[in-house]
């Protein structure tokens, strides 16, 4: 990871601001959208400690250092310090840094941060694509760490779905001071989960948003699980049952973040399901044990002659002595 110092240096910068705005929301009470105003500044610094430690995990894995990859890294480095110096900046001055169109000021940072989302993005797409021709260790790791990148970077394209102006803000005319919401079938600012702020009373896009980004970390976890677990099961110490094990996991992360998408723009809050997204939850959890069992059952034929070594070691007496 230190040859990525500029994602390391981001992160620690970050980690800091995270902790200024803590401190913000204990000194400075007021609150915006229904919200205390250092929220947002809050949750975005800790998204972006995880991301950028991440994407340099990751890129530390290539053999290879190559300036592409440090070229990447820098973008995201430079685009995320654009984003938070706005929201940041933002919340000192009391204004929203989301969907802020209502002076000159306030659209030009709006349509600023709109461009570093694009860069961001895109810089991700050219990391995800370097990691796609490189060896990351074996199968398992090298698909877990591709398949996180790729729902992350859908997760981050569905966070555009807030960008269009709702049906009330249409009929309102309040296109002059507001445009675009994460809240669907209700307006921003409403009942919302602790710790996330997420919509209690309709959908909220920054569900899917969060779900997708965050496969980047999920995925890579899950395997570490899976590894840790090797030593008391020895099945998992197999690298094509840990392979399969993670396209379970990616086929349920992918079904999941379609879930909450539709769920959202149905205008449905996500702890308010309706029969539909039960049954389909209930598919998806199905679907995903099937698979979990399928990765975990072999055939007898199907042993190699270092299945049998591991399971001959597993099983040998303990030397007495």
């Amino acid at each position: 990871m230190s040859r990525y110092r500029s994602l390391l240096a981001f992160s620690w910068a970050m980690a800091a601001l995270a902790v200024v705005a803590a401190v913000g929301l204990i000194v400075d009470d007021r609150v915006l959208v229904g919200a205390p105003i250092w929220f947002k500044p809050l949750k975005f610094a800790v998204s972006f400690v995880a991301y950028g430690l991440t994407l340099a995990w990751m890129l530390s894995r290539r053999p290879t250092r190559g300036r592409a990859g440090q070229w990447a890294a820098h973008t995201v480095v430079v685009a995320g310090t654009i984003e938070m110096a706005i929201i940041t900046g933002q919340a000192i001055r009391g204004r929203r840094s989301h969907f802020n169109i209502e002076t000159p000021l306030d659209q030009g940072l709006f349509v600023v941060m709109g461009l570093t989302i694009v860069v961001l993005w895109t810089a991700t797409l050219v990391i995800a694509l370097l990691l796609f021709r490189a060896r990351l260790g074996d199968r398992a790791a090298t698909w877990a760490i591709r398949l996180g990148l790729l729902i992350a970077l859908a997760g981050l394209l569905l966070g555009g779905l807030m960008l269009a102006p709702t049906p009330q803000q249409q009929a309102a005319g309040q296109l002059t001071t507001v445009v675009g919401a994460h809240s669907v079938g209700v307006p921003d600012g409403g009942p919302a989960m602790p710790l996330t702020g997420w919509n209690t009373t309709g959908g909220d896009l920054r569900i899917p948003h969060f779900v997708g980004m965050h496969a980047l970390q999920a995925l890579p976890l899950f395997l570490y699980g899976i590894e840790a677990l090797s030593g008391r099961f020895a099945r998992l110490r197999h690298e094509r049952v840990r392979l399969r094990l993670v396209l379970v996991a990616a086929g349920f992360l992918t079904a999941l973040l379609a879930l909450v998408t539709w769920q959202a723009l149905r205008g449905q809050a996500l702890i308010h399901p309706d029969g539909a997204t039960l049954s389909a939850l209930g598919a998806i959890g199905a679907a995903t044990a099937i698979g979990a069992y399928a990765a975990l059952r072999r055939p007898a034929d199907a042993h190699t002659q270092d299945d049998r070594a591991v399971e001959s070691a597993t099983l040998a007496p303990e030397p007495t002595a």
